[in-house]
């Protein structure tokens, strides 16, 4: 499809759900994909944290190819993440082909023991899968007082500058700070302009993306989101600088960890091919020590100097103002995703 093409955005019926409804639905659903329970509850958990900030492309959307890929066996539903400590500083999680929630839950609390007792841990976990929104699990490092950063690499879908072929996942890095007296500041940004769920979303609902966002198979720009994913690649942001940041991502989340590079890992939106068996890579750090007793005091000016400007607001602010709407009004879902979820959990 042309840059100057566009797509039809049909009005679509929406289903509100509460989001205890959220949680209902997404165990149901794994469950009856042969999820095990405990798996379940951790994935389950992320995509309701999801749904609560309104990123509905890492929540329930993606919760029919979570299930399709545990029923197929592209991923196993019932694996056991193994954990192994390398060095004090140290931790490696096997998530065994199973979803990356889980073996991200059981490296944590290691990670935290090891960064307050080192001053500084890494958690590599491999043999992996989608872990979903990547500043869900560093806000969690940072509930701890840690400073935290998170690298995950994904299934091909960003070329290089100049070229065509996708090497890069969309390559996700967060990074969360403990805040006195508040909740952890967290900055979550993939390398490309978006993240790849969100054309899957605008897809799902019928809307055009936005141009600038993606490139057909043959390298164009589009509008149409079936043009982006069928083939086509999405586009790094800022050019070169987003294509050197996952560069710097897949060394780190794949490379490090033992992990497929993203040029080997299976695709997330298909049931073709093993699993993906990508990779997350964490680091935390003790703040105390390095920035000294007047380190609160220091941040918050920072802070303040963003926030206090008109028209301007620190990184998860939005999110943060979601999760007061979602608590108080749930959200909204389109109706034939409901449908669709419910026909899972009755076994269809």
């Amino acid at each position: 499809m042309s840059a100057h093409a566009s797509v039809q955005s049909p009005s679509i019926p929406m289903a509100a759900l509460t989001l205890k409804e959220v949680e209902d639905l997404t165990f149901r659903a794994l469950v009856a994909s042969g999820v095990s329970s405990v798996n379940a509850l951790s994935v389950t958990a992320s995509v309701v944290a999801a749904e609560a900030e309104g990123v509905h492309s890492h929540g329930l959307a993606r919760l029919p190819t979570y299930c399709a890929h545990a029923k197929v066996g592209k991923i196993d539903g019932k694996a056991v993440p193994a954990l192994s400590r390398p060095r004090p500083g140290q931790v490696l999680v096997d998530a065994a082909d199973g979803f990356a929630h889980p073996a991200i839950d059981l490296g944590l609390p290691a990670l935290i023991e090891a960064a307050r007792g080192q001053g500084i841990a890494a958690l590599a976990v491999t043999n992996s899968y989608n872990c979903g929104v990547v500043g869900y699990h560093v806000e969690r490092i940072a509930k701890a007082g840690l400073v935290a950063l998170g690298f995950v690499n994904a299934p091909a879908s960003i070329a290089p500058v100049g070229g065509v072929t996708p090497v890069f996942g969309t390559n996700p890095i967060a990074f969360a700070v403990p805040r006195a007296g508040e909740e952890p500041l967290v900055l979550d940004q993939s390398s490309s302009v978006v993240a790849k769920s969100e054309i899957v979303v605008h897809d799902q609902r019928g809307e055009p993306i936005p141009l600038g966002w993606a490139l057909d198979k043959d390298g164009r720009p589009t509008t149409d989101p079936k043009a982006a994913l069928a083939g086509g690649s999405m586009v790094p942001m800022g050019g070169h600088k987003g294509a050197g940041l996952a560069l710097l991502v897949e060394v780190l989340a794949a490379w490090l960890t033992g992990a497929n590079l993203s040029i080997e890992a299976s695709s997330f939106a298909d049931n073709a091919g093993g699993s993906p068996r990508t990779g997350q890579f964490f680091i935390a750090i003790d703040p105390g020590p390095l920035a000294g007793p007047a380190a609160p005091g220091r941040l918050a000016r920072l802070f303040a100097a963003i926030a206090d400007q008109e028209g301007a607001r620190l990184p998860g602010a939005r999110r943060a103002g979601a999760r007061l709407r979602t608590a108080a009004t749930g959200v909204e879902i389109p109706q034939a995703l409901k449908q669709r979820l419910e026909a899972i959990i009755a076994g269809q």
